[in-house]
């Protein structure tokens, strides 16, 4: 499958929202009640925070004949570390290679990152076996209260 991989611009944020939306109701269906999971997506999709994070993080996105179907959201280094917050992809793009595309980009633009961290949910076994098979190393798990909801957390690190 063919694909590019570009850096997110303000006047994609409306398909980065669509893919958070599809691909977290797909990957979080029986771990976290949908009403939460649509609150955590107005408060850390919504415009305005979509704006800040074009601003403030590094994002990349993956099109596919023009239509954007994941994306990559990065923090900035600091201090050798950044933290990955989201690889998101609609589900029927899984597995063919962007998430991986979307890792290994997104790395080689951190010029002075050597450590790369993650959290996801323990029961997200797509998510985990994705970062475990990219070398990703178990740090700590955690119990996270998301909205009320208790969610056993794991943080991994890739050290690049």
């Amino acid at each position: 499958m063919d694909f590019l991989i570009r850096k997110m611009l303000i006047t994609d944020i409306s398909q980065v929202q669509d893919v958070a939306m599809k691909s977290w109701n797909a990957t979080y269906d029986g771990i976290i009640p949908l009403e939460m999971q649509n609150n955590f997506l107005e408060s850390a999709y919504n415009d305005e925070m979509m704006k800040k994070r074009v601003q403030h993080s590094f994002i990349l996105v993956a099109e596919v004949n023009g239509m954007i179907v994941g994306f990559s959201n990065f923090s900035q280094v600091s201090h050798g570390k950044a933290d990955l917050s989201a690889i998101y992809l609609y589900p029927e793009y899984q597995g063919k290679g962007i998430g991986t595309a979307l890792l290994y980009i997104g790395i080689e633009n951190l010029d002075s990152a050597r450590e790369i961290y993650i959290d996801v949910e323990k029961e997200n076994s797509i998510g985990r076996t994705f970062y475990e098979a990219k070398g990703f190393e178990v740090v700590k798990e955690f119990d996270d209260n998301f909205d009320g909801h208790i969610l056993q957390t794991i943080r991994m690190v890739l050290k690049v």
